[in-house]
């Protein structure tokens, strides 16, 4: 046991991408709690910077107004501090703001904010600075190529677009709501194609990932062979 932890102390830094709805986020929670590192979803700092806009009443529409904002705000990350739900606490210019940037408003202007070149350059050096620190396990879609290309850990979580469309159908089920899966696949193949495509740091495995297919795998699978890797 004593090797096993030896070895899982020098993975200081694993990366974890994937495409929409692969799964990728719960499996950055479980390996983060297994280990007891940060988990760290990129996707938080987008939507800190869209909220501190909104808060300071600016146009969403006005890019460089943004980007300044990215580029002077610092945002930290870090461990819960309180045990309400929270994964991580999102920290700025002193004020938690973990549940503010989960508000409806966010979430209607966050993909105008973070398809911004100047403010996903921004937070990069941002994530990168937490990334650094050690013991992170960092989620997204350029973790592994662009935000922590040395990484000690870099995992793809892939799944098929109609295997990923099935569970989000299903998840929606589950909860009591309405879906239809043609919809729902529509989507997730719309995002494959904007998230692949885009210019800036577009959707792809590092040359160096380990790809996870998990069309055959379920979530605990899926933990499992990725907690093997760790070892």
């Amino acid at each position: 046991m004593d090797g096993i932890n030896n070895s899982m102390k020098k993975l200081s830094m694993i990366a974890i991408d994937g495409p929409a709805a692969s799964g990728k986020s719960t499996l950055a929670f479980r390996l983060a709690r297994s280990l007891s590192y940060l988990y760290f979803d990129t996707g938080l700092m987008y939507r800190a910077v869209t909220w501190l806009a909104l808060d300071r009443h600016l146009d969403i529409k006005d890019e460089d107004a943004i980007v300044r904002l990215a580029e002077q705000t610092p945002i930290d990350v870090s461990a819960p501090s309180l045990d309400d739900g929270r994964p991580c606490d999102v920290i700025v210019e002193g004020r938690d703001i973990t549940w503010e940037i989960r508000k409806l408003e966010v979430d209607a202007n966050v993909s105008a904010v973070s398809a911004y070149a100047g403010v996903r350059k921004a937070l990069t050096v941002q994530q990168r600075r937490i990334g650094l620190r050690g013991k992170v396990v960092m989620v997204g879609r350029d973790i592994g190529t662009v935000v922590l290309p040395d990484a000690d850990l870099k995992i793809y979580l892939d799944a098929s677009a109609e295997e990923r469309a099935r569970r989000r159908y299903q998840e929606i089920l589950d909860r009591g709501g309405e879906a239809d899966y043609e919809v729902i696949l529509r989507k997730v193949i719309e995002r494959d194609y904007l998230d692949s495509t885009r210019a800036i740091a577009p959707l792809k495995p590092a040359d160096d990932a380990i790809i996870l297919d998990s069309d055959q795998m379920d979530a605990d699978t899926v933990f499992e062979t990725a907690f093997d890797l760790c070892k």
